[in-house]
């Protein structure tokens, strides 16, 4: 075998295996774009993807490939040496939001993957030229999501059918429990914790399954239905996520709830709602979906949630302040390093409770699960015992010390304009030592990201001591805003990544300081 052969080989199966990392890499990304290829599109013209520095360099290798001004066996070995150095690089990366490889990611990288292979390896028997499968294989992978979206799109009718099989078969699952209480949430915000919430508090009395984790869209609803739901469950608590007008009205006509909760209607998801009289339609197609025996929980401290009328079912309106904007309010709120002390006051009940969550916005989210809980018969006493035990979700204003004396508020799952503004006025009560904020701003905002995240800056500038400001995405609005509130410039820090901010913080925190991280944005944002 010749030298030429062998350079020719190892550059077809290099070029091979870049094309493969390159197509998982559109999966991740389609995966994070719900499948939705109008979704995927704008994602690729948002970050320039199409002509990021990675496919800027799977070009130039390609440019050399097809040069000759030096003997092609050596040009071969310098592209293989390139594009291996290239595939193990992106192998040993780590994401925020790494592939999750599901049934259906499975099929389409699958299809896609065999399919261009094919296609690769038969171009270059029928010319004779194994330099031309490694030629096209790194063709394909300077333009991979082409044919993500093309694959993606092909295979709709597929998808379609397995879909409406799974769904048909949890719609038989749940017509065999007509007794079992199923309870749907949804909100701009405060629908995880709600749901966490609830079924802690709901499990005192009854068996209660929860939709896990984010499995908050039709067919995560479904796999749980078909996966985890056992015939001595009593209740089920659906979380209910949304991004577009229908979203919430299709798990509804799957899962048929009788109760609903409304956590919040605000500036989330602007980015395809557009307006939000949309995102308020849309939160409400749950309220609509309930029969007229039905029993409805909304949250009247938001104005889109206080100005919709509702006379379908039974609703009660909380608040957590005003006592005359809702039929239960909170009074006494009273914060310490334990937790905090409320008292839930309404429908002449008076309730006293003590918990481990902080904040203003977890306060309102137990009383949406306390007026559930009441409605369905748990009694006080079992009601403060599971408030009093309920752990911090996760990310979502969670709040630890270090060894080293360091509060940490997590607040980095999302950010929204009012769940950052309560997350800074936690950390503004943190008087023992310097205020630190981490975060890279707020995304899906529409044609008020500028906006909002100036206004973020500025209530930065007034609960924090220290800023440091993550990524480009949103750096400008959000100093703008610092700005324009007179904070010290020399207090204001801007890095490229998460770990320059970690290392910066531990340089200037100390035994005493409390830091916020809010918000952490996924790959797909720099």
């Amino acid at each position: 075998m010749d030298i030429k052969l062998i350079t020719d080989i190892l550059f077809a199966l290099s070029a091979i295996a870049l094309m493969l990392i390159e197509i998982k890499w559109d999966m991740q990304m389609m995966q994070q774009n719900s499948y939705r290829n109008e979704r995927f599109t704008k994602w690729l013209k948002t970050s320039s993807e199409y002509a990021s520095s990675g496919r800027l360099m799977n070009l130039v290798l390609l440019m050399l490939a097809l040069s000759t001004f030096m003997d092609s066996w050596i040009v071969e070995i310098i592209l293989s040496v390139a594009i291996i150095a290239k595939c193990i690089s992106a192998l040993k990366k780590k994401y925020k939001k790494p592939l999750v490889f599901t049934r259906r990611v499975l099929r389409l990288y699958i299809t896609e993957s065999l399919a261009l292979i094919a296609i690769t390896v038969l171009v270059g028997f029928l010319r004779n030229q194994v330099f031309e499968i490694g030629l096209i294989s790194l063709f394909v992978s300077t333009f991979s999501y082409m044919a993500t979206l093309a694959f993606n799109n092909l295979l709709k009718p597929v998808e379609q059918f397995i879909n409406d099989k799974y769904v048909k078969d949890a719609k038989r699952i749940l017509a065999q429990m007509p007794d079992m209480k199923i309870i749907g949430i949804t909100g701009s915000y405060g629908k995880t914790s709600t749901k966490h919430y609830l079924y802690r508090i709901l499990s005192e009395k009854y068996s209660v399954l929860m939709t896990p984790g984010s499995y908050n869209t039709p067919m995560g609803v479904v796999r749980t239905v078909r996966e985890m739901l056992q015939p001595y469950n009593d209740v089920f608590i659906v979380e209910m996520g949304a991004k577009n007008i229908g979203d919430i009205k299709e798990i509804c006509d799957i899962v048929h709830p009788q109760m609903g909760i409304v956590t919040a209607v605000g500036a989330q998801h602007l980015e395809s709602f557009k307006t939000i009289e949309n995102v308020q339609r849309t939160k409400f197609e749950l309220i609509d979906a309930l029969p007229s025996d039905g029993f409805a929980v909304i949250n009247n401290d938001f104005e889109y949630v206080a100005n919709r009328k509702v006379d379908n079912v039974e609703v009660k309106r909380y608040t957590v302040m005003p006592k005359d904007a809702g039929d239960y309010h909170v009074e006494d709120i009273s914060y310490s390093a334990s937790g905090t002390q409320f008292t839930i006051v309404g429908c002449d009940k008076r309730i006293e409770l003590t918990t481990r969550l902080v904040g203003e916005c977890n306060i309102s989210n137990l009383l949406a699960a306390v007026i559930i809980a009441m409605k369905l018969g748990v009694e006080e006493q079992k009601i403060k015992y599971a408030v009093s035990r309920i752990e911090q979700v996760e990310h979502r204003l969670n709040i630890k010390r270090t060894s080293t004396g360091i509060t940490i508020i997590d607040d980095a799952f999302n950010s929204n304009p009012d769940g950052s503004r309560m997350a800074l006025d936690v950390l503004a009560g943190m008087t023992n030592g310097k205020r630190i904020v981490i975060t890279p701003g707020m995304i899906e905002l529409g044609s008020k990201q500028e906006y909002f995240n100036e206004l973020f800056g500025e209530h930065i500038a007034s609960a924090c001591d220290i800023a440091i400001i993550v990524g480009q995405y949103n750096r400008e609005s959000i100093v703008k805003g610092m700005n324009r509130k007179g904070m010290d410039k020399s207090k204001i820090h801007t890095v490229s990544t998460f770990a320059e901010a970690q290392k910066l913080m531990l340089s200037l925190a100390k035994a005493g300081d409390a830091v916020l991280y809010e918000n952490d944005l996924p790959d797909s944002f720099k």
